[in-house]
């Protein structure tokens, strides 16, 4: 008398899992998806490439034309004002694809 009822309601559970398990599913995503750490990453290997670059082209010129510190530290400054502006443009291309991201989203709903 009661096996029919529970497989009923076993059947009507399932059914119930089966919905929640397709409504949660993630969407595939059609682009690359950077998690935060890679982006924190990426900003700050811009950031040192830029302050390399400075002071590999500083110390050279500094040593073709003997004069140590001067060139050095010039192109120092220049590699880190390089290094920010470009970590700048990387945080606003990112801001951009969240804010495209959510505007798709609300369009969804």
């Amino acid at each position: 008398m009661t096996e029919p009822d529970n497989q009923d309601r076993l059947k009507q559970l399932d059914d119930r899992i089966a919905k929640v398990k397709a409504a949660s599913t993630p969407k595939p995503a059609s682009e690359e998806h950077y998690s935060q750490a890679q982006q924190g990453w990426r900003m700050v290997t811009e950031l040192v490439a830029g302050l390399g670059i400075g002071f590999g082209i500083g110390y050279g010129l500094d040593v073709l034309f003997g004069t140590l510190p001067i060139f050095m530290v010039l192109f120092i400054m220049l590699g880190l004002a390089a290094g920010i502006k470009t970590m700048m443009r990387t945080a606003q291309e990112i801001q951009d694809q969240q804010m495209s991201a959510q505007a798709d989203a609300q369009k969804e709903d």
